[in-house]
């Protein structure tokens, strides 16, 4: 008897099969819907960006925005042994500290890869450390229950068939160019090509692939450069229930991708296309660089971290919070400590992200407040950015909860419909006539010793 995730797979790669059929966008939604599924519920994830540059510690696209030509940049190639890698210790990081998946970079811009291809020397196993990187962190973040994803550059800085564009080192040195200029793409797209086949194929079921980036125009490279229909429906035929990103330019293409990435901001709503909301998950740093940067000194606060996976989940959306590694291969005392402190919030309060979305919109959020909602259970989550003195203000709640409490302790927060007393809160001689529709959670004068304090609401 066939599944209806069975089903779904046979009709989407009979789609694909045939180059006259296209799928609806109906189709292309309720297939999505059902992959993602797992995504949508885990709501946090961890990013590691990882390779020659966590040497030189300056930012990943160092060899960009320094113009490093490729022999000078062989030194970090040539003395990158992370001998301090511990995959089992990232797993357990990752995991206390509430995430549900992790990606990692199989390759950046900058071309080394992490895993043994057998398409290129410029590998991990042809390093001082010598050996595969991925296959053990792999294997170390599923023992620990998270799922697999892989970010993938469609850039390669260092590949000799990749044609300078406006983002290559080289771009501005008018010789290197000139003596570029005979380079062909179709041959890079074929090792572009090759390279995914391999990291598809080589590490077991594969559950998201994030494939970085597109900027069609002059100097630059699109979907016709990648090949990305052909790419895509490779992607879909080798890993059926992935989860792909949106960056191989194919918006208008059904199944052409499965959820936005806006990148190091916070969109001020849920994420839309055509006016209707999509899946999205914002990638953000702890800093201003994705790779290790031992200089770099805006690092974001537990509070602001807590408060923007808080903030993401009340969107809709999902937070795929980056580290960057040390070339010893370790996570650098500030990362550890703020993954330590956002598990210690998420210990007692994961159950307003896990499954939690938006809340209905007859739920508005209170002020110095973020909503979170799980439709399943039906509870609303209300997270208290700045605490009240005695007292939170719901309008429009009234008649609609049954019981409430703070999360971290699950102590009772008592309650009153407004219209049944006036006692909170009037000015001498002026007993107004309150709105019928408000409630009143009676709140503790101390904020309970929590980031971020949460009440969750048992809704009728």
């Amino acid at each position: 008897m066939k599944t209806i995730g069975t089903i779904v797979l046979i009709g989407y790669l009979a789609c694909l099969a045939s180059p006259a059929a296209a799928l609806s966008g109906e189709q292309a939604d309720a297939q999505r819907t059902a992959r993602m599924k797992w995504w949508t519920e885990a709501r946090f994830g961890m990013f590691i960006h990882w390779g020659l540059y966590a040497l030189p510690a300056r930012h990943e696209w160092v060899k960009q925005h320094e113009a490093v030509t490729d022999e000078a940049y062989e030194q970090y190639f040539e003395h990158f042994n992370p001998d301090l890698y511990d995959p089992k210790e990232w797993a357990r990081l990752a995991k206390n500290a509430g995430m549900k998946y992790f990606v990692v970079t199989t390759k950046h811009h900058e071309g080394f890869c992490l895993w043994d291809s057998k398409y290129t020397d410029y590998k991990a196993t042809k390093t001082p450390y010598g050996k595969d990187l991925i296959k053990p962190m792999v294997e170390a973040f599923r023992a620990e229950g998270l799922r697999v994803g892989f970010y993938h550059s469609l850039l390669d800085w260092h590949h000799p068939e990749y044609p300078i564009d406006r983002f290559h080192p080289m771009f501005n040195n008018l010789e290197f160019r000139e003596k570029a200029k005979g380079r062909d793409i179709r041959k890079y797209a074929e090792y572009l090509h090759n390279q995914v086949r391999e990291i598809l194929t080589g590490f077991g079921r594969v559950d998201c692939l994030f494939m970085d980036f597109s900027f069609p125009g002059e100097n630059g490279k699109g979907r016709h450069d990648w090949q990305s229909e052909k790419l895509l429906k490779m992607i879909r035929e080798l890993q059926p229930e992935i989860i792909l990103n949106d960056r191989l330019d194919l918006l208008d293409v059904p199944g052409g991708w499965d959820y936005r990435t806006p990148e190091q901001f916070m969109p001020r709503e849920w994420v839309t296309m055509n006016g209707k909301r999509v899946p999205w998950e914002t990638c953000q740093t702890f800093s201003g660089s994705w790779g290790y940067h031992r200089d770099e000194a805006t690092w974001k606060s537990v509070r602001q971290l807590v408060v923007m996976l808080i903030e993401t989940v009340s969107k809709g959306g999902n937070l795929l919070l980056n580290v960057g590694p040390t070339a010893r291969g370790t996570f650098d005392d500030r990362a550890k400590e703020r993954l330590e402190e956002i598990g210690r919030w998420m210990n007692d309060h994961s159950r307003a992200i896990y499954g939690c979305t938006a809340a209905p919109d007859d739920f508005a959020p209170p002020q110095n407040c973020l909503l979170t909602f799980n439709p399943e259970t039906k509870r609303l989550y209300v997270h208290v950015l700045e605490w009240p003195m005695g007292a939170l203000h719901l309008e429009g709640y009234a008649g609609k909860v049954k019981y409430a409490q703070l999360l971290n302790d699950a102590s009772e927060v008592r309650y009153i419909e407004e219209s049944r007393s006036s006692e909170v809160g009037y000015l001498p001689g002026e007993r107004k006539a309150a709105a019928a529709a408000n409630l009143i959670l009676r709140l503790p004068i101390q904020q309970p010793n929590v980031t971020v304090p949460v009440i969750e609401l048992f809704l009728k």
